[in-house]
């Protein structure tokens, strides 16, 4: 993998600029640079190294063994199930596969119990199956493959915006308009690694990020909407939604004071309030075109009702 250092980011401590132009931690980049993964115009430089207008900078990651995912009998919520897909509603508080601090009680561990051998072997021992994914605090629906050739297909049809996701959010404030689209592109945080930002100035580390939204209703200072993606960025919807000022409701990474709201009956949020309601896709062997549906969780629903009821007083 390779970056070339722009005027943008001249200057940088090379540990720095590796950690952002690769997506990884700093101190991970400053470990690789030490291993000697890192070189810059093909010469090794130490990492406080200041980069150069024009450098060319060379990251090999080194071969590393996984930890393979262990099955777990897990409860799922299965939507559909074929021998070649399979759609599940993923309850909030879920991680999709295991991480760091994170390598039991996932939803690939769910599907290693439930699938047994019969999911796609593309995403490794690690993701096996794994399509797409969404936050660990966000629920909703998920497709996952069952074979390689259900993989394959899927992310194509993925990576074409040929699968529509559909989403139900609770934000901050109101709307002047009904609809609307965020056009920002999407990279890591400058400062906080484990946050997304919107990244603008042509930045070689950020991603273009398209959010659709529509106001379902209105309750005051809180809204209710309706988003699709047209891509699939980390934290896309909650780092789109923040930046125009409409952070989710139960959003503790990226929304700044709480809401009115959200003071006065903090038992309804245990993470933000975000629910993938709908998906489409084309079936990977029939090409049928198909669409799944669930419900909202009970505390979205308890906190629309909520609301309902004070915007009538």
């Amino acid at each position: 993998m390779t970056y070339t250092v722009t005027e943008d980011n001249k200057g940088m401590r090379l540990d720095a600029l590796v950690a952002a132009a690769f997506d990884i931690s700093r101190s991970n980049a400053a470990k690789l640079i030490e291993e000697g993964c890192v070189s810059v115009n093909s010469a090794s430089q130490p990492k406080k190294y200041a980069a150069r207008v024009g450098d060319v900078i060379e990251l090999t990651l080194p071969e590393c063994a996984e930890c393979e995912a262990k099955p777990e009998n897990i409860p799922l919520d299965v939507v559909y199930e074929d021998d070649w897909i399979i759609v599940i509603n993923k309850p909030s508080g879920m991680v999709v596969h295991p991480a760091p601090g994170n390598y039991s009680g996932t939803l690939v561990n769910a599907l290693l119990y439930h699938c047994g051998d019969s999911l796609s072997g593309i995403g490794g021992v690690i993701r096996p199956g794994i399509v797409h994914r969404i936050d660990k605090d966000t629920s909703g629906l998920l497709v996952c493959a069952k074979c390689d050739e259900a993989h394959e297909a899927l992310s194509a049809e993925m990576a074409h915006h040929g699968i529509v996701r559909e989403y139900r959010a609770l934000v901050s404030g109101g709307f002047k308009s009904d609809s609307g689209t965020v056009d920002y592109p999407i990279g890591r945080h400058p400062t906080d690694r484990k946050k997304m930002a919107v990244i603008q100035g042509g930045s070689q580390t950020a991603r273009d990020a398209v959010t659709h939204y529509k106001v379902l209703s209105r309750f005051g200072q809180v809204s209710y909407l309706a988003l699709e993606l047209e891509t699939g960025r980390t934290h896309q919807i909650r780092v789109h939604m923040s930046y125009i000022g409409h952070a989710l409701l139960g959003d503790g990474v990226y929304a700044g004071n709480k809401t009115q709201f959200e003071k006065k009956h903090p038992a309804l949020f245990d993470g933000q309030m975000l629910h993938a309601k709908r998906l489409t896709l084309t079936h990977p062997k029939t090409k049928e075109r198909m669409t799944f549906e669930c419900e909202l969780p009970d505390n979205f629903e308890q906190a629309l009702e909520i609301l309902k009821g004070e915007s009538e007083v």
